[in-house]
């Protein structure tokens, strides 16, 4: 009786109880309750089912904030390379902390503000959400940022209010709002065009010609044989000379 239940426990127990089963039948054994048959029966039974390999776990689900897809690869690649910072700011982050500020001053510049939850921003730039706290925290250790934590009890908060306060980052947005300061349409003309549109056209005299400072007005002679010779000469005031 005692031999068939050591039996269904080491065709029934788990890996890890084989070796308390082996020291239950030794110990019988030792106490005269089983044949050395038997405890020699068992004993092959028990090394056998340690000899089988473990079967493999299942694959767990993924769980948690930290992005592991390729469309999340992307969105934080996209958000980092979008010059939402200045390069010398933008130089003292990495790329998932610079792809969370990238859509915190996308939120400020359409409305003064951030008041996106953390988890809001962390699937929006394709980072974790530790991601998104550690970017805050030294954003706002650096002066760059101000936020307002919104207590509505003591045991719960509204989502936090993130406003840029540093006045290199506010300049480098309002010049991305203006094209980055490139003039934009046709250009404006300068001083001496405009002088030149104003003055008004000189009336056209025949092929006037220059020589030595004087203006000379040729006109054919039908008599001439169809040559042509100087009607008048004029000086620089009109006068004929």
């Amino acid at each position: 009786m005692f031999v068939d239940e050591l039996r269904r426990a080491a065709e029934a127990a788990a890996r890890v109880e084989l070796p308390a089963v082996s020291a239950t039948l030794w110990k019988a054994f030792g106490a005269g309750q089983i044949t050395e048959a038997d405890a020699t029966a068992l004993s092959e039974l028990i090394e056998a089912r340690k000899a089988v390999p473990a079967a493999p776990r299942p694959a767990a689900a993924l769980r948690g904030s930290r992005p592991r897809t390729d469309e999340s690869l992307q969105r934080r690649r996209r958000w980092a390379v979008s010059g939402r910072l200045p390069p010398a700011l933008a130089a003292r982050f990495t790329v998932a902390e610079l792809a969370v500020l990238a859509v915190v001053a996308a939120e400020a510049a359409r409305h003064g503000r951030c008041g996106l939850a953390h988890g809001h921003l962390a699937a929006v730039a394709g980072v974790s959400v530790s991601s998104v706290k550690r970017a805050m925290k030294a954003a706002r250790d650096l002066g760059l940022v101000e936020i307002e934590v919104r207590r509505v009890s003591a045991f719960r908060n509204d989502t936090n209010v993130v406003r840029v306060v540093s006045r290199e980052w506010l300049s480098w947005l309002r010049l991305a709002r203006t094209g980055g300061g490139v003039q934009v349409g046709a250009g404006t003309p300068t001083r001496c065009s405009s002088r030149a549109a104003k003055r008004p056209a000189e009336p056209s005299q025949g092929l006037p010609g220059r020589q030595g400072g004087i203006h000379r007005r040729v006109s054919a002679d039908p008599g001439a044989g169809g040559g042509s010779r100087p009607n008048h000469v004029l000086g620089a005031r009109g006068r004929t000379v």
